[in-house]
């Protein structure tokens, strides 16, 4: 009996959870700067969405509920490494040789690549520099497509403020990048 609770169980998880995977890796490479960290940050976000599958609602926004887990599971590591003392991992002391004689590791990550060359370095320091609030939501808006309802869900605030955000956010980036738009055609003035 248990064997076949435990199938039903990961095939429901399975056809609901996993389609979302992609967007919930993108925006952890956005959220950790490094895609070994998005991965081990995914990879944690599927295993607590598994063990705790029982507490999501059938029929809600699954897609909100895995970016929440995986936003609560990136705050709590943030926190923990604060309270933690500055360590080396000898693994890393290993590794540095290789990195130093320009040997780096060759990416081959479709998606990475892809995701990594869709903005020029002007473009991305523009979005990085916006304040975390805003940053936040015009990455889920404009780059990953998410909904102004599946925006409020993962940050746990009104349509609203999301609607706001996102104003504020495009303005500053539009200011920003005005010199950009220029020297690459985009406007005339």
């Amino acid at each position: 009996m248990k064997k076949n609770l435990f199938t039903g169980i990961h095939t429901e998880f399975e056809t609901e959870a996993i389609p979302h995977m992609n967007i919930i890796y993108h925006y952890a490479v956005r959220m950790t700067g490094s895609s070994d960290d998005a991965h081990d940050l995914v990879q944690e976000t599927y295993m607590k969405a598994f063990r705790f599958w029982d507490k999501y609602e059938k029929g809600t926004n699954i897609r909100a509920w895995l970016f929440r887990i995986m936003k609560n599971t990136y705050i709590n590591r943030y926190r923990k490494e604060a309270k933690e003392p500055n360590s080396v991992d000898y693994n890393d002391i290993q590794n540095f040789f290789t990195l130093i004689k320009g040997n780096g590791a060759d990416s081959n990550d479709l998606q990475e690549k892809i995701y990594d060359g869709m903005f020029d370095d002007d473009v991305a320091r523009a979005i990085e520099s916006l304040p975390e609030d805003f940053r936040t939501v015009v990455i889920l808006s404009d780059i990953e497509g998410l909904s102004y309802d599946e925006i409020a869900e993962f940050l746990d605030c009104p349509i609203g403020t999301v609607r706001s955000r996102l104003h504020r956010g495009r303005k500053m980036l539009q200011l920003s990048l005005r010199v950009y738009a220029k020297d690459h055609g985009y406007i005339n003035r």
